[in-house]
């Protein structure tokens, strides 16, 4: 662990200090350059988008350009560490946005004192960009921040650590719960955790055909059911009148698990308590809810994700965020809405389901990858990814009626259904 956190700090600082930079696009090497570039040839565009405040899209950079903005109260599972601190892991993210889906990042972190001044600084600078990803915002507050912003903003507001947590673990759970011969209807859902992300998972999960009456929310204080008067509005939406008040009774004949809380805290006993073919997404991270080794030690028939990379079946957001922006900003998308995420979730379903191209095999270093119990979703170095999903999102905007724009031309119409249907 002294060896990652020295390689870490080391990769961070050296050559230079941080992981992005700002390139040009138009060349600079003549005076007449440099004429049009600055004074006085830039007053041409700023007339025009005077004249017509949309054509900021055609003569600047902000279609192609997302803010990952965040106020440091919830920073991985490290807590409120301040926005400072949190620059690293924004960083991070415009990273992974330009590395998968060629979008530039501004990361803008915010001292702000109360979620309304969070609000009202990140309505002020939007017209700047072409989305907003917000990250690393603590729940409850990140609820109403994200609801306000995507009223008062005409780009695509998305908090990624409720959606597209939610978009991953949503195609890797109906993939996972075909393979034990069950469905999303009728499955028993046990959610331990009970922040914006397992909200989030398990709000999409009933859009997509789980039951609220099948899932078993479980927060500190233990079952979130009908007779509880200390929930939140967020919490109370999956209280529902049963008799189950602790982990190991949710558990009991559970045909799902999803860990959204904290490390080692499903234990042999409660897997051992679950229907046959149990399906665990033990998604604390570096630490899962049980370890993949303990899980397959005690039970045979389990089908497991977690959030790390060195284990089958990684639940990982970047198999949707960037590809999620990429959709939405070529349609130029007024917002990403409830139809677009489960595009993304379906279009990450189906692709499992595909030979998986021997250079993804490579960079994994395996021989092969086959749909089934090791592999429900699709690997983050997969190419196909950017067409399949991008692709997936703006059909969805355009028949919801949210994009502004037509399909561009690198998304043929039918490209998802050519792909998925031969």
């Amino acid at each position: 662990m002294s060896d990652l956190k020295t390689a870490a700090l080391e990769y961070h600082a050296q050559p230079r200090p941080g992981k992005l930079s700002v390139e040009l696009t138009k060349p600079t090497a003549t005076a007449r350059d440099l004429a049009l570039a600055y004074s006085p040839g830039v007053a041409e565009p700023v007339r025009e988008i005077g004249r017509d405040p949309e054509l900021a899209y055609q003569y600047t950079g902000k279609g192609n350009l997302v803010a990952v903005i965040s106020d440091g109260t919830a920073i991985l599972g490290l807590g409120n560490l301040g926005p400072l601190a949190s620059k690293p892991v924004m960083e991070g993210k415009g990273v992974l946005f330009k590395r998968f889906a060629g979008i530039d990042v501004f990361d803008i972190e915010v001292d702000s004192e109360s979620p309304q001044a969070f609000i009202d600084t990140v309505k002020r600078i939007s017209i700047t960009f072409g989305g907003i990803n917000l990250e690393d915002i603590k729940a409850p507050e990140c609820f109403e921040i994200e609801r306000a912003l995507i009223e008062q903003c005409d780009i695509p507001v998305f908090h990624d650590d409720q959606h597209g947590t939610a978009i991953v673990t949503a195609a890797g759970m109906i993939n996972a719960l075909e393979i034990a011969g069950k469905t999303l209807g009728d499955a028993k859902i046990v959610c331990l955790g009970a922040g914006a992300a397992a909200i989030s998972c398990m709000k999409l999960l009933v859009s997509m055909g789980a039951k609220v009456e099948n899932i078993f929310m479980i927060d500190r204080s233990g079952v979130i059911h009908a007779g509880r008067d200390d929930l939140n509005q967020y919490k109370a939406v999956f209280a529902h009148a049963t008799d189950k008040r602790t982990l190991a009774d949710a558990l009991d004949g559970a045909d799902v698990f999803v860990g959204l809380s904290g490390p080692n805290l499903l234990s042999p006993e409660g897997l051992k308590s679950m229907a046959a073919n149990p399906i665990v997404f033990a998604c604390s991270n570096p630490d899962p809810e049980i370890s993949p080794e303990l899980a397959h030690a005690t039970r045979n028939d389990v089908i497991m994700a977690t959030g790390r990379s060195d284990y089958p079946n990684q639940v990982n957001n970047v198999l949707g965020f960037p590809f999620i922006f990429r959709g939405a900003l070529d349609v130029r998308a007024k917002r990403i809405n409830e139809e677009m995420k489960i595009a993304a979730a379906n279009a990450l379903k189906d692709l499992a389901k595909l030979p998986v191209p021997k250079e993804v095999c490579e960079a994994y270093g395996v021989d092969a990858l086959e749909y089934g119990r090791g592999y429900i979703i699709p690997k983050p170095l997969d190419p196909r990814l950017l067409n399949v999903v991008s692709d997936a999102v703006a059909k969805a905007a355009i028949e919801s009626g949210v994009a502004t724009l037509p399909y561009p031309k690198h998304y043929p119409l039918n490209s998802v259904d050519e792909v998925f249907n031969g």
